[in-house]
């Protein structure tokens, strides 16, 4: 097994030696834009590190982590044009730097490119994988269609949160592990197993987002704190403040995730008071505990060595204690 970040250095450079440098240039030139803004890679890194966890070259799995981080980078163009984001890790959306019929079609033909690199894998491998990215893909749609839905409804439940980040973040998380442990000829238990790590892990790793989102530094987070409250988004930390609050300050609440301000300062500080307040943060933070440590028991399960469990264990700790 090598450190995280040697994983990440061996996917970038895998990513270099990709070409996009293609015609007709509109459409080729925004993937390759999309792909070179940066991130965490966490997703490809996972899936080198699950083939290498049982015990096969993870250079096998880069064209499977390279599908990943295609179809990753292809629902967030989209999804920047669904919320009219102006900016992405810091730099010009897609639709924003070209149009938005240009990020509609290089975002179309980002999800074909994904499928191109499962055909890197010899037709029984190629099956699973593809079945599995089927089934992954059209559930991230599913998450993001429940998402949109709850920026209308006032009447949303934390079960139904729960589900749409399930959906909408988790599910890809999960199945960039379980590719790698197609790609490794693991067992089906040892498949099993390793997507509900990764599946736990995910759901931890958006709930960590959204308490960054409210409580985040500025200087490390890298995106605008409090954006969830200036959109009005309900997530977890909103959720059980609705939960924990008195009536006056649920009607506060659901007044303030009313407004459209042009200086959203002095709403961010009020919510968060009231966040801090009613213990919505802490239950935020523990449940952020809570799924990772239903990741780490079904990690136990896994038959690999004890070691590999312990790097796979590591990684999500750092990940739970992310101030980015």
């Amino acid at each position: 097994m090598l450190p995280i970040l040697e994983y990440q250095e061996q996917f970038l450079h895998y990513l270099a030696q990709q070409n996009f440098d293609k015609e007709p240039r509109n459409l080729y030139e925004p993937v390759d834009y999309i792909l070179q803004l940066g991130g965490k890679r966490l997703r490809p890194v996972l899936t080198l590190m699950t083939a290498d966890v049982f015990d096969v070259d993870y250079k096998l799995a880069l064209p499977a982590a390279m599908a990943v981080e295609v179809f990753h980078n292809f629902s967030l163009v989209h999804d920047d044009i669904m919320d009219d984001a102006p900016l992405r890790r810091g730099n010009t959306t897609v639709h924003e730097k070209w149009n938005v019929n240009t990020g509609i079609l290089s975002g179309d033909a980002m999800l074909i490119l994904a499928y191109q690199y499962f055909e890197n894998y010899q037709p029984k491998t190629f099956r699973k994988l593809a079945k599995l990215f089927s089934k992954t893909a059209l559930e991230v749609c599913e998450g993001q269609q429940y998402d949109v839905d709850f920026e209308t409804r006032t009447d949303v439940t934390i079960p139904e949160y729960l589900k749409m980040i399930e959906y909408k973040t988790a599910v890809l998380v999960a199945a960039a592990m379980k590719m790698g442990a197609i790609i490794a000829q693991t067992s089906k238990e040892n498949s099993r197993l390793i997507y509900d790590f990764g599946l736990n892990l995910g759901l931890a790793f958006q709930l960590q987002d959204d308490y960054l989102d409210a409580f985040g530094d500025p200087k490390t987070f890298g995106k605008q704190v409090g954006g969830d409250i200036i959109e009005n988004k309900k997530t977890y930390l909103y959720l059980k403040a609705l939960e924990f609050s008195k009536p006056k300050e649920q009607e506060q609440l659901a007044q303030l995730f009313s407004l459209q301000l042009e200086d959203s300062s002095e709403k961010i500080e009020t919510v968060k008071e009231i966040f801090n307040r009613t213990g919505a943060a802490q239950a935020t933070q523990k449940a952020i505990e809570d799924y990772t440590l239903k990741a780490f028991e079904t990690l136990e399960k896994i038959d690999v060595s004890q070691d590999k469990k312990e790097l796979l264990k590591a990684f999500g700790d750092n990940l739970m204690n992310r101030k980015v």
